[in-house]
C-alpha cells in the first residue's frame, strides 16, 4: 500500500509577493545560512522580520539577493568587490570584473638549492655503503 496521496503543490507565488528565506534560498540554490550571512555583509538587503524573527524578502530585496547573486556566483566577484560595486551603486554590465589572482608559479628551485639536495643524496648514499646495504 503507496499510504496517502502527496498533498498538491502550491502555486508560484506572484511576481510581487513576498518571499521567506527557504523559498528565495531555493529560488537561488543557496542555503538560507548564505543569505542571513549576505544580510551582515550588504546593508542594502533588508528583509522584513516578524515574529520569531522570521524573514520577509520584498521584490526590491528579492532583486538584490539575485544581483549579489550573479556577482558572486556567476561572474567571480569576492564579497568586497560586490560591496564596492553596490555602494557606487554600478550595474553588473556597467563594471568589469575583478582580475583574478594569477595562478601560483611553481617553485624553481635555484643552483644552491640543488646543490644542497646533491649532497644529501650522497650523504645518504655513503651512510648506506658504510653500514653494508647497496643502493
Amino acid at each position: 500500500m503507496a499510504g496517502p496521496p502527496a498533498p498538491p503543490r502550491p502555486q508560484a507565488k506572484a511576481a510581487g509577493a513576498f518571499r521567506t528565506i527557504g523559498e528565495l534560498a531555493a529560488d537561488l540554490g543557496v542555503a538560507p545560512h548564505v543569505l542571513r550571512y549576505w544580510e551582515t555583509r550588504f546593508p542594502q538587503l533588508k528583509p522584513l522580520q516578524r515574529a520569531g524573527n522570521r524573514r520577509y524578502y520584498r521584490p526590491d530585496d528579492v532583486a538584490l539577493a539575485q544581483r549579489i547573486h550573479q556577482l558572486l556566483n556567476i561572474h567571480g566577484y569576492t564579497i568586497k568587490g560586490v560591496q564596492s560595486l553596490l555602494a557606487r551603486g554600478e550595474q553588473p554590465s556597467d563594471a568589469a570584473p575583478e582580475p583574478a589572482p594569477p595562478p601560483p608559479q611553481p617553485h624553481a628551485p635555484d643552483r644552491a638549492h640543488h646543490t644542497a639536495i646533491i649532497a644529501i643524496r650522497d650523504y645518504l648514499v655513503r651512510a648506506l655503503d658504510e653500514d653494508g646495504n647497496e643502493t
